[in-house]
Formats: C-alpha cells, structure tokens, sequence
C-alpha cells in the first residue's frame, strides 16, 4: 500500500506513461485520462482489495472504468500494478494488440467491456446486489464521466442501487465540466449534480479529485449510512500539462513534438518537487 507521497510521485508517473502511450499511438482521449489520473492511482495503490496473482478471486474488490474512453489511464495503471507486463503498453492501438482504444475484459484485470456510455453503473449495480447475496464484504466502485451522465440508464440504474441499498457501491463522477462537444452545462446541464443523486437516496460526499490527500481520505471514509455513497470528483481537464487544461478540444488529442516535450517537462519538474519534499 503506497502512502500519500507515493501515490503523488506515482500519479506523475502514470501521467508520464499514457502521454508517452498516446503520443507514439497518434491517438487517444488525454484531457480524461489526466483528470482523472489521481483517482485510478489512489484506487489500485492503496483501496482495492485486488491481487494482479489472483485477479479472479470472487472477494476482490470491483473496478468498472464506465468511461471506457478514458482507457489509457486504466491501461497505465494496470501494468504498473503487475496485471499484465509494462511492456504491452507499447503495443497500444497497434494491429494485433489486446490494447484497443477502450477496455476489453480479455486483459488481466479487466472486469467489463466499456465504451458505449452509461452501462457502467448499471453493471455496478448488479455486481454490488450479487456480492451482496453472496455475503462477501467486496466493494464495487464504478468511475463516469459527467457527459455520459446525459444517458437516462445511469439514472434507472441509481434509483436501484438506492432501492437495494447498495451500501457496498461507490460512484465515482469526474466532474471537470468538460465533454467533447463542449461544456456540460451547455450541452446537457447536471446541475443540481448533488441535489439530483440525494433525491435518489444516495449519500454523497465533493472532494478535489486531483488531490491526493483528499482523494485518499474520501475513498478511506467508511459509508455507514446504509445508502450507496456517490463522489463528486471535481477535477481539471488535461490536468498536469498547462497548455491542456480546462481545454474542451483535449477530450481526445495527440500533442505535437513540442507540446509533448513541454509536457514531460512540466511533469518531470513537479515529479522532482514531490521527491523534495
């Protein structure tokens, strides 16, 4: 288990890794994948109870990426924490890979398929009741995007994790404001976002998700309302390279040679500052 400082250096590594994914690939989706690099980091270094040599075990802990887009931050994550080797990662969106553009269930560690936008909770949903019946102790957390929350199955699928009261389900939303047409709330407003899931009967707790040390200590809280808890995650889009952030056209982009060379630069600097520390 990493502590608060570790898990810091390492979020800059992951961002470090996918840039370098992306950038070698030509393609990939790096304005969700920065914003939400903290909170994958947080989750398979320090609260799931997962194990890359036994990834099939029936008491792990569950993680469902709903936004499947977001895939190279998952990948990232998954080959730094053992389930498949680091290398693989040079293969990505190449002929033949296993590492396709979003999340396939054929790679270690991979629960679901995603991409198709808000199936995620819905299959949380019955992960969570299964493990339930079963009277396992296991945790499902499931990451959205807070675009995908336009599609109406995310909202059948929390009025039934209410109604079963899914005290073991986690929804995490990655709340940067941004999808790829625009602004959330020009394109399909979510706000009251909080009102909204505690009508539902959810409870729900903010936190800035691109702080370690409050990310940790949300995910740590222990949920004893009886209720499914919901995280708001307020993050920066692109976060970690200035010249991305708060940036819409960065919901899916490659950087040229010297926006990728400012970035790595940029990271390698702030990675150099934690280790000072």
């Amino acid at each position: 288990m990493m502590n608060k400082k570790e898990l810091k250096i390492e979020a800059t590594e992951v961002r470090k890794t996918l840039l370098h994914m992306i950038y070698h690939a030509n393609t990939g989706h790096t304005g969700g994948d920065l914003s939400s690099t903290e909170i994958v980091t947080t989750l398979y270094n320090r609260i799931l109870n997962i194990d890359p040599k036994n990834p099939d075990d029936p008491k792990r802990d569950r993680f469902i990426l709903s936004k499947g887009h977001s895939v190279e931050v998952y990948y990232t994550v998954l080959a730094r924490c053992g389930f498949f080797p680091v290398d693989w990662l040079k293969t990505f969106s190449k002929r033949g890979s296993l590492l396709s553009g979003h999340p396939n269930n054929k790679i270690p560690g991979i629960e679901m398929n995603t991409g198709a936008l808000g199936h995620g909770l819905s299959v949380s949903v019955g992960m969570a009741l299964a493990l339930k019946k079963k009277g396992y102790d296991s945790k499902v957390y499931c990451l959205m995007g807070d675009g995908e929350h336009a599609e109406g199955s995310i909202w059948e699928a929390a009025m039934a994790a209410s109604n079963y009261k899914l005290d073991n389900l986690v929804a995490i939303i990655d709340r940067n404001n941004l999808q790829i047409s625009g602004n959330t709330e020009d394109v399909m407003a979510l706000e009251p976002i909080k009102d909204k899931y505690e009508s539902f009967g959810w409870n729900v707790v903010e936190m800035d998700g691109n702080n370690i040390d409050m990310v940790v200590d949300t995910l740590e809280m222990e949920n004893k309302t009886g209720k499914p808890l919901f995280v708001i995650a307020h993050t920066v889009k692109g976060k970690g390279v200035k010249e991305m952030e708060n940036v819409a056209k960065w919901h899916h982009g490659v950087p040229s040679p010297v926006l990728y060379e400012s970035a790595m630069n940029q990271l390698n600097k702030n990675e150099e500052n934690l280790k000072n520390e």
